[in-house]
C-alpha cells in the first residue's frame, strides 16, 4: 500500500483525497488546537496508528526528519497567508506567527532526508508571483537542483475539478529520479458535479461560488470581494460551515467537533478535496509508470546504464581509494597536515557498501575478493595506476565543477569492479575501511572519513535545522510587530550582526534556550552537560562580533571572565572542550541522530590540494585534538534555506532569534 504524510494537515483534505486512492496515512502534523480536534475525530478510525503511535505531530519545526516513518509522497498545504492577497504578502518574512512564511524550508529538510518518491504541494495562487517571482523560483531552485525532483505547477480553480467553488490555487507536483520518464500531466478540467443551487437546495443566482475565506465581518452581497452572501431563491443568505462543507468536497457524514465559527474558518484553510483527490490520482499513475520502467530496466542489465557523472566530492572519494591501493601506506599528520614518520601498512581496503574488498602485498598484485561467494581475481595493480594517473585524475577533478564525467576513470573501474564507494549513504562517519597495522596497533575494517582539498573546503558540520539554536528575547514588548519588521528588515552585507545589535539597541538581551531539535541537544549534552550553553555563547560571539576561528572565540569568551586569576586554566579547559566537540563531530555523531556516546570512525583522511594523502587517527588524538581546533571555523549558510537569523513570535507573543551553528575547515 502507497504510504504518505500529511504536513500542514488542517481538517485532513489531503487525507481524504489520499485515503480514497488507497493511501495510507504514516504521519500527519498540525499546530492549530481546534483543527487538530476535527482531525482526530475524523481520522482516528481511519489511521488509527497515527494516534495511538503518537504520529500526528503539532508543530513540525520539532520534527527530526531521520525519526519519521519511511513513505512515498509528502503532501503539503504549507502555510499560505505570508503569500495572499488577503494577508500582507510577506513571504519567507513573515514571522509574527510562529515563523509561517518559511515553513516550507521544513518540507525540504524532510524531503532531502527521507528522499520519497513524490511530493505534492498545494498554497495560494499568490506564491507564483509573490516578490516578482522570486519566492516561487527560490522554491524550484529547492526542489529541482537541491534535492532533485521533477517539478511541475499549475494554478487551478476548485471548479475545474467539479465543485462548485471558483477557489484558485497552485499545485505543484514532483518526482524523483524520474530520469528521462518525465511527463507528468495534470488532469484536464472536467464539468461541474453539482451547482450553488444544489449546495443551497433552492435556486441561487451563482451557479459557481465564491471562494470560501477565514471566517471576518462578511461582506455586501454588491462587494466585488463578497464571498459569504447568496441570493437564493429571492432572498440574501449568508454562507454556514454545511454549505461550505459541501463546496470544499467534504462528504455529508464528516464532523466538526467545534463551534461554528471555528467550523467555517477550518474549512476556509482547507484545500478543495476533490481537486487534490484527481491530481494526486494522476500523480500516483505517473509513479506507477516510473516504478515498472524502473523493475523494467532492472531486469535487463542491458538497459542498465551506469551514470558517468559524480561530484568532486564522489570522483576525489574514487581517487583515494586506487590511491591507497597503489600506495599501500597511509602517513599520519601532525596539526598542520604535514605527513610524519608514523605510518600504517595498509592489508585490506573496502567500504560497507562495497561488494568487494582489494587484498593488498608487498608485490603489485592485488586481490579483488567478492564478499559473498569469496571469489579472488589477481589485478597487476602497477599495469592500471602509477603516479602519472593519480596526477592526471588530480587534475581533472580540480578543473571541473558540480557534476562531470572523468572517462580516463572507466578503465579503471572497469578493471577494478566498482563504480560508487560510498554509495550515497550520508549517514555513515566511515567512508572507507581499512585492515592496517603498524609497531603498535594491528586492526581489521578499521573505519576512516574523508575530507578533500581538491573542491571548495570541506565542511565538518553542515547546517541544516538540525543545527539551529534558540534564544528567548527579553526586555522588548512581546509580540511588537513594528519591532519584528524594523529588525527584519535590514538587509545589509552583515545583516546577522547588525540584526543582533539593532535588538541590544531596542534594549534586548539574548537568553539561550536550546537547540531548535532535542537529538542535538542529546547529543552536545553527551559530550558535556554543559555544552549546549557553550554553543550559546560560541554563536553569538561569531555572529556579534565577526570571530570565526576557535582560537579568537576562546579567548573572547574568556576575556570576559571577571576572575583575572583563574583565567589560564579557564582557558585550557574552555580549549579542551571544544576539541572534544570537534573531535566528536568529526568521528562521533550526526546532528539528526541520538549518538550513544561512541566514535562511528577512528580517523580521517585527508586527500590535500596536491592529492596527496594523510591520515589521522584515535592512536595520536593530541595531532587529530590540534588539527581540528586550528582549522576549523565557524560558517554563515543560507538564512533563508535554513530559517535562522530571523526576529519571530510565537503565539504567547515572546520574541525569539535563531542562530545556526556551521563548522567548516580552513
Amino acid at each position: 500500500m502507497l504510504k504518505f504524510i500529511d504536513l500542514f494537515a488542517g481538517i485532513g483534505g489531503f487525507h481524504l483525497a489520499m485515503h480514497r486512492l488507497g493511501g495510507e496515512c504514516v504521519f500527519a502534523s498540525e499546530i492549530d488546537e481546534y483543527a487538530r480536534l476535527t482531525y482526530q475525530e475524523n481520522f482516528q478510525k481511519i489511521s488509527p496508528k497515527l494516534f495511538e503511535n503518537e504520529l500526528f505531530n503539532k508543530d513540525i519545526r520539532t520534527v527530526n526528519p531521520k525519526d519519521l516513518p519511511d513513505f512515498d509522497v509528502l503532501c503539503a498545504g504549507f502555510p499560505c497567508q505570508p503569500f495572499s492577497q488577503a494577508g500582507y504578502k510577506r513571504g519567507f518574512a513573515d514571522n509574527h506567527s510562529s515563523e509561517r512564511g518559511n515553513l516550507f524550508f521544513n518540507i525540504a529538510e524532510i524531503l532531502e532526508v527521507k528522499k520519497p518518491k513524490a511530493f505534492f504541494l498545494e498554497n495560494v495562487r499568490g506564491l507564483v508571483t509573490h516578490d516578482k517571482g522570486k519566492t516561487f523560483k527560490i522554491i524550484r531552485n529547492i526542489l529541482e537542483n537541491e534535492l532533485g525532483y521533477s517539478f511541475y505547477y499549475k494554478v487551478v480553480q476548485a471548479s475545474d475539478y467539479g465543485l462548485p467553488q471558483l477557489r484558485p490555487r497552485v499545485f505543484i507536483v514532483g518526482f524523483r529520479d524520474e530520469g528521462f520518464m518525465n511527463g507528468f500531466n495534470f488532469p484536464a478540467p472536467i464539468p461541474l458535479k453539482f451547482t450553488m443551487s444544489d449546495v443551497w437546495q433552492g435556486e441561487c443566482s451563482r451557479e459557481i461560488g465564491f471562494t470560501i475565506r477565514v471566517g471576518g465581518r462578511g461582506s455586501n452581497i454588491t462587494d466585488r470581494r463578497n464571498w459569504d452572501n447568496y441570493l437564493v431563491d429571492g432572498e440574501l443568505r449568508r454562507l454556514s460551515y454545511v454549505e461550505a462543507k459541501k463546496m470544499q468536497g467534504f462528504p455529508d457524514d464528516f464532523e466538526f467537533p467545534v463551534s461554528k465559527t471555528q467550523a467555517i474558518k477550518q474549512l476556509g484553510n482547507s484545500v478543495a478535496v476533490d481537486a487534490v483527490e484527481a491530481v494526486a490520482k494522476n500523480l500516483l499513475h505517473h509513479l506507477e509508470i516510473l516504478e515498472n520502467n524502473q523493475i523494467s530496466e532492472n531486469s535487463n542489465p542491458k538497459k542498465m546504464a551506469i551514470k558517468p557523472t559524480k561530484n568532486k566530492g564522489e570522483w576525489t572519494e574514487l581517487l583515494l581509494f586506487i590511491k591507497l591501493l597503489l600506495d599501500k601506506k597511509l602517513y599520519l599528520s601532525d596539526k598542520n597536515l604535514n605527513s610524519t614518520t608514523a605510518h600504517f601498512k595498509i592489508n585490506k581496503v573496502t567500504t560497507h557498501n562495497l561488494d568487494i574488498e582489494f587484498l593488498l602485498s608487498d608485490s603489485s598484485t592485488i586481490i579483488a575478493r567478492n564478499k559473498q561467494d569469496r571469489t579472488e581475481n589477481e589485478i597487476n595493480i602497477s599495469e592500471i595506476i602509477n603516479s602519472s594517473v593519480i596526477n592526471s585524475l588530480v587534475a581533472e577533478i580540480k578543473n571541473n565543477s558540480k557534476t562531470f564525467e572523468i572517462p580516463a576513470f572507466n578503465i579503471i573501474q572497469d578493471t577494478l569492479g566498482f563504480n560508487v564507494i560510498k554509495g550515497g549513504n550520508s549517514n555513515q562517519k566511515a567512508d572507507i575501511l581499512l585492515d592496517i597495522e603498524n609497531e603498535v596497533i594491528q586492526k581489521e575494517n578499521e573505519g576512516f572519513g574523508i575530507k578533500s582539498y581538491l573542491g571548495s573546503k570541506p565542511t565538518l558540520l553542515n547546517a541544516s535545522g538540525n543545527t539551529n539554536f534558540i534564544f528567548k528575547i527579553n526586555g522588548i514588548e512581546k509580540g511588537s510587530k513594528t519591532i519584528i519588521d524594523e529588525v527584519n528588515k535590514i538587509n545589509t552585507k552583515t545583516k546577522l550582526k547588525d540584526r543582533i545589535n539593532k535588538i541590544e539597541e531596542l534594549g534586548g538581551t539574548f537568553e539561550y534556550v536550546g537547540a531548535e531539535k532535542e537529538t542535538m541537544d542529546f547529543n552536545l549534552k553527551m559530550i558535556d552537560s554543559q555544552m549546549p550553553q557553550l554553543i550559546g555563547q560560541i554563536l553569538l560571539c561569531f555572529y556579534k562580533e565577526r570571530v570565526s576561528s576557535m582560537e579568537k572565540i576562546t579567548k573572547k569568551i574568556i576575556g570576559k571572565n571577571k576572575d583575572k586569576e583563574n583565567m589560564k586554566d579557564e582557558e585550557v579547559l574552555l580549549k579542551n572542550k571544544i576539541k572534544n566537540l570537534l573531535v566528536s563531530i568529526l568521528l562521533g555523531f550526526f546532528a539528526g541522530t541520538k549518538w550513544n556516546g561512541s566514535y562511528e570512525s577512528n580517523g580521517t583522511i585527508v586527500m590535500k590540494n596536491d592529492g596527496d594523502c594523510v591520515g589521522f587517527h584515535i592512536v595520536e588524538m593530541e595531532n587529530l585534538k590540534n588539527y581540528l581546533f586550528e582549522n576549523i571555523k565557524l560558517d554563515t549558510p543560507s538564512t533563508t534555506r535554513h530559517r535562522f537569523g530571523q526576529l519571530y513570535s510565537e503565539k504567547n507573543g515572546e520574541l525569539f532569534f535563531k542562530l545556526n551553528l556551521q563548522l567548516r575547515f580552513n
